[in-house]
């Protein structure tokens, strides 16, 4: 963790609720960091139930496996988080690690291994000691309570320069729900789900397939349309649990998708994502701008989300923002490497209201000196429209400064 705090950082944070059903212990074990907690238990009430997405990657860490591996049962009683180390490219090592700790927290929360989610986050290919933590489950099981969720998120901090979390509300029938997230993520940040570790918990009653369909479709326009250096992590994990607490206060269960009485909560999940999404980026190792990308005119919407990404993750484009040089012509070249359709006579390129390219070539009323003023800000907007057809996607990013260097330089001393 660094500790300057990233410029972009909140201003103010959300007073975080209670979530009926859930309730959360931090520790400090020391597994690399010194003077900081590091591990998280969130315990949850018998019937919640879980959806994730985890990481691409064709190398996932061993609590990557774990949680696939127990994730078609849909029920939860306990999450165990740790940072510093990842278990990730640790081999029977790993395994046993994760087995090890399963076995622990189980017994704590009085479950079955199958209802035990893991996840770790930090340092890759370092053995991970699990007799390190596991024996403190058992107290932080019993000390749990329900008001720690900003603890929680400091917990799962590695780079991380700040505590990400959000929190929204929404009804289901005539009930009032509550959604609650964490996140975790500066660096490796590439959209190929999930791009870091990030935990969010309701007290609506939503049975497991219905919550999975939820939190697959709402990650397209959320974590896996953020970028801060093209890098996708072992250790990728997004997992959403439902108490149903809620029932109790007439909350309806829901065990349709397509059940119209789920829009309000669809669109509350998604913001709650979205804002995770958004602060992770903010946090961007060494980062002092947030950049939105957006591609219009493109063949399909999937050429244009290629597209943006191209733009997004082009060390030229992110360094002439770090150096607020309006250099468009890094978007040219960016457009044109994506490898997706696109006409160089077409091609028209606006750095916020500036457009400084039209139609292949130099707009004829750029000005050089609006176009630098603009890119003084700490939010730039770019956008190429394609010229192609209706295809658009928007994708977000950071700059990349001297600081990202720095800190990946000597990331394990």
């Amino acid at each position: 963790m660094s500790t300057t705090i990233s410029p972009l950082a909140p201003k103010k944070y959300p007073k975080m609720p209670e979530i009926a059903g859930v309730r959360i212990a931090t520790a400090e074990a020391g597994i690399k960091y010194k003077n900081r907690t590091d591990l998280l238990a969130m315990v949850f009430d018998e019937g919640t139930t879980a959806a994730g997405v985890f990481t691409r990657s064709k190398c996932p860490s061993a609590p990557v496996d774990f949680c696939r591996q127990n994730l078609p049962g849909g029920k939860a009683r306990v999450l165990v988080v740790n940072s510093g180390n990842a278990n990730a490219f640790t081999g029977k090592k790993g395994r046993e690690t994760t087995r090890m700790t399963a076995e622990a927290a189980a017994g704590a929360a009085g479950c079955g291994t199958g209802e035990v989610f893991l996840a770790s986050t930090g340092v890759i290919g370092e053995p991970l000691d699990a007799s390190r933590f596991s024996h403190l489950l058992s107290g932080l099981v019993k000390e749990a309570a329900a008001d720690r969720w900003t603890e929680a998120a400091k917990a799962i901090m590695t780079t991380d320069t700040y505590p990400k979390v959000a929190t929204a509300t929404a009804r289901i029938g005539d009930a009032e729900v509550t959604i609650n997230g964490i996140s975790k993520g500066a660096g490796m940040i590439a959209p190929d789900m999930a791009t870091m570790l990030s935990f969010v918990a309701t007290d609506a009653a939503i049975d497991a397939p219905v919550l999975q369909a939820l939190l697959s479709k709402g990650v397209g326009s959320t974590f896996n349309a953020v970028t801060v250096d093209s890098d996708t992590s072992t250790s990728d994990t997004l997992m959403l649990f439902a108490t149903g607490a809620a029932a109790s206060r007439g909350a309806p269960r829901i065990s349709d998708p397509a059940d119209p009485r789920l829009g309000q909560f669809r669109r509350a999940l998604n913001r709650v994502l979205k804002s995770l999404a958004l602060q992770v980026v903010r946090d961007g190792e060494g980062a002092r701008k947030q950049v939105e990308v957006t591609v219009t005119g493109a063949k399909s919407a999937r050429s244009a989300k290629r597209i943006a990404l191209g733009i997004a993750n082009s060390p030229l484009v992110k360094t002439a923002v770090a150096g607020e040089d309006a250099n468009w012509g890094r978007v040219v070249m960016a457009v044109g490497k994506s490898g997706e359709p696109a006409d160089r006579d077409r091609l028209s390129i606006w750095f916020g209201d500036n457009r400084l390219a039209f139609e292949g070539e130099r707009d004829p009323d750029y000005s050089e000196a609006a176009a630098s003023e603009y890119m003084k800000r700490d939010e730039i907007i770019i956008r190429a429209d394609i010229g192609l057809g209706r295809g658009k996607a928007t994708v977000w990013t950071c700059d990349l400064t001297k600081e990202y260097v720095a800190i990946n330089g000597d990331y394990r001393s």
